[in-house]
């Protein structure tokens, strides 16, 4: 696991800044869950829960963890668009999205399922008196900023390891 939040200089003027999030979750009982994220970077922690409906045998208590998935997404790319207009001279007002994140599962018998993403798409409205052409400037710098977005674009290796005693293997 990265243990690190610090900014580092590069030689050219380049900055590298990395941005870690740490998350503690535990069962709270049937398919509750809680998770405690907490951001290396600005040390600031929060603690959400989450919930299945009944279908999957929770009690629908709270947000699915795909509700936070989706919200991360989209508020991911408006912070990014907000931030990068500032930078870019991009006069905006305010944006809207509306996304679409499907997936599919199969499933044969009473084995576990396997899950695929099928497809994302996200509208995007803003209320901006600015070209055309600079607005799509700004949606494509925000793509590229958007830690969300480039967590699903580009591949990326999550590890996993059990606890076996007082070790860990790899899973």
């Amino acid at each position: 696991m990265t243990k690190t939040g610090k900014a580092t200089p590069a030689s050219s003027g380049m900055r590298t800044v990395d941005i870690v999030f740490d998350a503690k979750a535990r069962t709270l009982g049937k398919m509750k869950s809680e998770v405690t994220i907490t951001s290396q970077f600005s040390n600031f922690s929060v603690t959400l829960e989450t919930d299945e409906g009944k279908l999957h045998g929770g009690d629908a208590s709270a947000p699915m963890p795909l509700h936070y998935f989706a919200a991360g997404v989209v508020t991911c790319l408006m912070t990014q668009m907000k931030a990068f207009a500032k930078r870019l001279r991009i006069p905006i007002e305010n944006i809207e999205m509306n996304a679409n994140f499907h997936w599919q599962l199969q499933q044969e018998g009473r084995d576990p399922y396997v899950s695929q993403p099928m497809g994302f798409s996200i509208d995007i409205d803003v209320d901006s008196d600015a070209p055309t052409e600079d607005i799509t400037r700004l949606i494509e710098a925000a793509k590229k900023g958007c830690f969300a977005e480039q967590a699903l674009t580009l591949p990326c290796e999550i590890g996993h390891r059990l606890k076996v005693g007082d070790g860990w293997i790899e899973v």
